[in-house]
């Protein structure tokens, strides 16, 4: 991760402007998931440090973009970078990030670069659908996870795949995995948002639904329940709920099981990427991980 570090700070500098650097420096932190597979996938490539800062530059553009279309303020704890200092800077610095990006990218092989290059396609155009879909309330599951997967989980499956490729490594299997840790831990995610308190989330619990996302137990309690309760969720959809009507919501995902349905899709997502790749301790551990931040 040191070799990873040290690219993301050369490739910054080549930026050769200091706005730039100042403003990065406040996107620092994170998990750097997308990077830490890339190095256990293909540990011995020399390539594998450029590649994980390649996409952790585009991850970090992406969640630019997303801060300014979601008017977040803040991000990972702290303020956002188009609080400080505006929606305008926030865009264009993530324009600079994605083309610093592919200008390292293609140097790569074609099949490496096609794949990650791919993604951005994909993850943009998922940010589209849910702000397209966050207009009115979605029930439709399979609409829902179409969208998750382009927006979440298409840069992980591509930076696993990409990594195998450098590899040597079956690269479907490895894409398979990626996917599926990808919808999974936004399943996770989506999950923690109503079950988390305001102090661990780092806002409001339930900020999902006012914002107008229908995520998994939202749109499973839509389907249990009956004609008039129906109506009512959907009225206070993308609407600042009062306690009662929050504590209404969470009695009925209690009643219904919805919670806990989410988890299973999310364990059973999990599952099947162990499935693939069981022989790999430390791709497994990860999973493990990431299910074990839940309720």
């Amino acid at each position: 991760m040191q070799r990873v570090e040290a690219q993301i700070k050369r490739l910054i500098q080549e930026c050769d402007y200091n706005e730039v650097t100042r403003l990065f420096a406040m996107l620092q932190g994170g998990k750097r998931l997308r990077a830490k597979l890339i190095l256990k996938i293909a540990p011995k490539h020399k390539d594998a440090p450029l590649l994980a800062a390649i996409v952790e530059l585009i991850h970090a553009a992406s969640l630019l973009h997303d801060d300014v279309i979601d008017d977040a303020m803040t991000r990972r704890g702290a303020a956002s970078v188009n609080a400080t200092d505006g929606s305008k800077t926030a865009v264009m610095l993530g324009d600079i990030l994605y083309s610093k990006a592919f200008t390292e990218l293609v140097a790569f092989d074609k099949a490496v670069a096609q794949t990650i290059a791919s993604s951005v396609t994909a993850l943009s155009k998922g940010e589209m659908m849910d702000v397209k879909m966050a207009e009115s309330f979605n029930s439709d599951e399979e609409r829902y996870l179409d969208m998750l997967y382009l927006k979440t989980a298409t840069l992980i499956e591509a930076a696993a795949k990409a990594s195998a490729l450098l590899a040597g490594k079956d690269a479907d299997k490895y894409a398979l995995y990626g996917r599926n840790l990808g919808l999974s831990f936004q399943i996770i995610d989506d999950i923690l948002d109503i079950t988390s308190d305001e102090a661990t989330l780092g806002k409001p619990a339930m900020n999902d639904y006012v914002e107008g996302k229908c995520t998994l137990p939202y749109i499973y309690l839509y389907n249990a329940l009956e004609s008039k309760d129906q109506q009512k969720l959907i009225s206070l959809h993308a609407k600042k709920p009062t306690e009662e009507e929050l504590l209404w919501m969470k009695k009925k995902m209690q009643e219904h099981k919805t919670i806990e349905k989410s988890f299973e899709l999310a364990q059973k997502l999990s599952n099947e990427a162990k499935s693939a790749l069981h022989e790999d301790e430390d791709l497994v551990a990860i999973l493990d991980t990431m299910i074990q931040r839940s309720y």
